[in-house]
């Protein structure tokens, strides 16, 4: 059973490559036979490159894209230089969970709810005296600016995660304490010897998060420029055209995006090996040379700060939630007034009705898609721990790097050739492709760490594999799989481009109307939805971390309760002295 599991793991990770691939380059090639299509010629590309503006486009794609990626590694490293192994570093440890939980849509709402030109923010000024006429606006301005900084802030407590398990495993006590003795400052000891480590282990979580910058669409659509868009939200532009001779255009933007997601990818390991194997100069030249007074300054304990580095980024997505509170109460709120005027629940009933129907449906579609990823992903855990190979790592990092919009256009026209209308089915199989990889690293560290001599004794006590797994095992590893049953359904929630391609307009989630809301409805309707897709993520860690410290509580008493009655039952068989 675990090996057909295994094998079908394998297709779902491979397969939906190959329509994805051809899907692109066939119709980029103006070859489609249902639409009268059927000359094979360049007209499309034609169209891509005489397209005005597509060099500005692409410029501000790779500004944002590995603008907001540099900036997320490098608050991540500072916040990690500063309070790894510190008293504060559990308190940065616990505010990563709410923060991780906000989806980027809910997230960038509020974003633009609070920096916008009549948002809360500019509304504090005019509070305390500051005409804000004419000041320069983090939303939709034409650089971008805006959306590369909200990117930066929602992805550095993600790679504050994966940082956890890569410092654990590189000793970075060790590492200190012996670069100390060489005279090595606390910083010094970070940039020339734990970075150098550092860096190469978050090589895939640092490429997941520039691959989204690049191909990013909700976001953008809310926060980036619209006049020209970044290319991405242009692509998708095309991709939405009424006139379906026009979609070997999309096809060859899909094309460009994911030669530029690569090109980014390639740009950033190109930069890593510059700065840590060919250019390594600036690591091997020793430690600085100081006076006394400086080399004892820079070695004594880090002092309490008044303001952590890392408050901006448990601050502001904390900050956006009572804004959009305030909206979706808010009946009249003129600007410059700092709170609304009037309060009141009509658009709240207005929007029930729907709000319950979307609820559902993202619920129902997270649930299966997270519940079939968990039974495959142990699956392919189990597997590899018996038969010592498992999924290879680039199979399961491509959904995570590759541009959703580029392989969901060939994995839709690939769609169009089954018969009947299966939209539910479809979507549901996207969310179970994108939620897999990340529910399958959230797994695989606890699997990694499990103790296999448990099953080995289990097993010399008279215990099948089955029951070895569920009285041993499942215990032991039940509070890593809630936890990475929560991950699994807060990355199906935060689904919009699956949704919307493979649904074809006609399944509707929270996200998809909260970004189709963000366009330009009216503020109220848009924080509603945006605060309930905020809430939903959050509820279900809320609920994962209430259930592991249950099970985790009760294993214990279990335990316990065995320990006290030794001479009872020993796997299944009496005990006779």
């Amino acid at each position: 059973m675990i090996r057909l599991l295994y094998l079908f793991t394998l297709a779902l990770c491979a397969l939906p490559f190959v329509p994805g691939v051809l899907g692109i380059l066939i119709p980029a090639f103006s070859w489609l036979p249902p639409l009268g299509l059927t000359t094979p010629n360049l007209s499309a590309f034609d169209a891509v490159i005489q397209w005005p503006a597509l060099t500005q486009s692409l410029w501000l794609t790779l500004f944002t894209g590995l603008g907001s990626t540099g900036l997320a590694v490098l608050f991540c490293f500072l916040i990690l230089r500063q309070y790894w192994n510190s008293p504060h570093w559990q308190r940065v440890e616990h505010s990563l969970s709410p923060m991780l939980a906000m989806p980027h849509v809910a997230f960038a709402i509020g974003f633009a709810f609070t920096f916008a030109p009549a948002g809360w923010f500019f509304r504090l000024f005019e509070a305390i005296g500051l005409d804000t006429h004419g000041w320069f606006s983090l939303i939709k301005d034409e650089y971008g600016i805006g959306l590369l900084l909200a990117l930066a802030i929602k992805e550095t407590p993600f790679l504050l995660l994966m940082s956890i398990s890569v410092l654990q495993q590189i000793k970075v006590n060790r590492l200190t304490a012996v670069a100390s003795g060489l005279g090595y400052s606390h910083n010094e000891s970070w940039l020339k010897v734990i970075l150098p480590q550092w860096l190469p282990g978050m090589r895939l979580p640092i490429f997941a998060v520039a691959a989204y910058g690049i191909s990013v669409v909700d976001v953008a659509l809310i926060l980036g420029p619209a006049r020209p868009p970044t290319f991405s939200v242009l692509v998708w532009q095309w991709f939405n055209e009424p006139e379906l001779t026009l979609l070997p255009r999309a096809a060859v933007g899909a094309m460009v995006l994911l030669g530029l997601a690569l090109l980014a990818l390639g740009l950033i390991r190109l930069l890593e090996w510059l700065m840590l194997q060919h250019c390594r100069q600036w690591q091997i030249d020793g430690p600085r040379h100081l006076s006394s007074k400086a080399h004892r300054r820079l070695h004594q304990p880090r002092a309490k700060l008044r303001f952590p580095s890392y408050a901006p980024f448990v601050l502001i997505p904390i900050l956006v939630i009572p804004v959009l509170v305030l909206w979706s109460f808010a009946h009249r709120w003129r600007f410059p007034d700092l709170l609304p005027n009037r309060y009141s629940l009509r658009f709240w009933q207005q929007e029930s009705l729907s709000l319950v129907e979307l609820a559902a449906n993202s619920i129902s579609l997270a649930l299966v898609s997270s519940l079939c990823a968990l039974v495959l992903a142990v699956a392919c855990l189990e597997y590899r721990q018996q038969y010592q190979r498992g999924i290879p790592s680039w199979l399961i990092a491509l959904p995570m790097v590759l541009p959703q919009l580029s392989l969901l256009f060939g994995i839709q026209i690939t769609t169009y050739l089954i018969p009947g209308q299966w939209y539910w089915l479809w979507v549901a199989w996207s969310h179970l492709f994108f939620v897999f990889p990340y529910l399958y690293l959230a797994l695989d560290g606890p699997w990694r760490n499990y103790d296999i001599r448990l099953d080995q004794s289990a097993r010399s006590l008279g215990l099948n594999g089955w029951q070895t797994w569920w009285r041993v095992k499942r215990p032991l590893l039940l509070p890593a799989i809630w936890l990475g049953l929560a991950v699994g359904v807060s990355v199906s929630l935060a689904q919009y481009l699956p949704t919307q391609m493979l649904g074809a307009g006609r399944i509707s989630t929270l996200t998809t109307e909260a970004v189709a809301l963000a366009s330009g409805q009216d503020r109220r309707v848009s924080a509603i939805y945006g605060l309930l897709q905020g809430v939903l993520p959050f509820l279900f860690f809320t609920l994962a971390i209430a259930a592991s410290r249950y099970s985790a509580r009760y294993t214990r008493r279990t335990q316990q309760q065995r320990r006290e009655r030794p001479d009872d039952i020993i796997c299944g068989k009496p005990h006779y002295k």
